[in-house]
């Protein structure tokens, strides 16, 4: 069975994005943040590392109080040493409704009738593999994670962003971590692309839906970044298609993950972009965050035969003549 990699790896072979911008507040939102006596409220899923643990950072430094997910009890207890009194740790699984309702009554009964301020939906993971050789059970497992999960922590956590009338304070905003895979579809990523196409059709539907109750929701959509899983490619287990015409592709790209530990953006500029969404009095519903602009650039201009092609190439999968 292969294990979990990150799907920027092949994303990066041709998305970007534009250039950052300022991470300051802007004015309308913040100024609704900083009145009264209640500290604002943050979920953040997949909390631990990477994304999730820069944006956890950011906003407790800038006097949020966070409530973030972990799935193992030793990195709870890291991130209440590293994080101090203001970061509460969830334990749950996304996948697990009962922990994940468990936790939104533990989070309702800390804010005190107060609603919460923002939802970070960013755990996932990403599962390679070839259409024709991915066993069902582990595109079925992308599956679950990157978007069953979002559904269950978003009904979980929903009422407590303003559906439920009950709650006083300014109504919530929902953050959902997509990717440049969102929009493109790769080789040997192709569960891992479905599932965030499938983010990105999830979370326009619910933005449509959550109008009702004044309720935003916004698209991160970031390509490379800078975590430990770009280093700890080597120890990707691709050993199930050693046999498999496919196997000189994966290599390719496990390669390729090791030039993006390299290149990758820092987790802490993805966590800027989620703060100025979470906070931004007119955001937009999408952000697209990559280390290569000119890339995206092309991928969008160029015919997707022509893109074909090109990745085709880099990959080694060209018919023999």
């Amino acid at each position: 069975m292969a294990r979990s990699v990150s799907g920027e790896a092949i994303q990066s072979i041709w998305m970007a994005s534009p250039s950052l911008s300022g991470g300051a507040f802007p004015p309308a939102r913040w100024r609704v943040m900083t009145e009264g006596p209640i500290m604002q409220s943050v979920v953040i899923t997949g909390a631990s590392t990477g994304i999730g643990w820069a944006t956890a950072k950011l906003l407790l430094d800038r006097g949020f109080r966070v409530f973030g997910s972990v799935r193992k009890q030793a990195d709870a207890d890291r991130l209440k040493r590293e994080f101090g009194a203001n970061f509460t740790a969830l334990r749950f699984d996304v996948t697990n409704e009962a922990a994940v309702r468990g936790a939104a009554h533990q989070v309702r009964r800390a804010l005190r009738g107060e609603t919460l301020f923002g939802l970070v939906n960013n755990a996932g993971i990403a599962v390679p593999g070839p259409v024709l050789e991915l066993a069902a059970d582990e595109f079925r497992r992308q599956m679950e994670v990157n978007v069953i999960g979002p559904v269950i922590v978003t009904q979980a956590f929903g009422p407590l962003l303003g559906s439920d009338p009950s709650l006083k304070g300014p109504k919530g905003r929902i953050v959902m971590i997509s990717s440049v895979a969102g929009k493109n579809g790769n080789p040997m990523m192709s569960a891992y692309s479905a599932s965030k196409h499938a983010v990105e059709g999830l979370s326009e539907s619910l933005r449509r839906e959550l109008m009702l109750f004044g309720i935003d929701v916004v698209i991160i959509a970031p390509g490379a970044v800078k975590t430990p899983i770009w280093s700890k490619a080597e120890e990707v287990d691709i050993s199930a298609y050693q046999n498999s015409p496919f196997f000189p592709a994966l290599e390719k790209i496990r390669k390729f993950m090791l030039h993006l530990s390299e290149v990758g953006l820092p987790p802490e500029k993805i966590a800027e972009r989620i703060a100025d969404a979470l906070t931004s009095s007119r955001p937009k519903v999408r952000y697209t965050i990559t280390p290569e602009p000119m890339r995206y650039l092309m991928a969008a201009i160029l015919p997707k035969r022509m893109v074909d092609k090109i990745i085709a190439k880099r990959l080694g999968l060209m018919p023999s003549a």
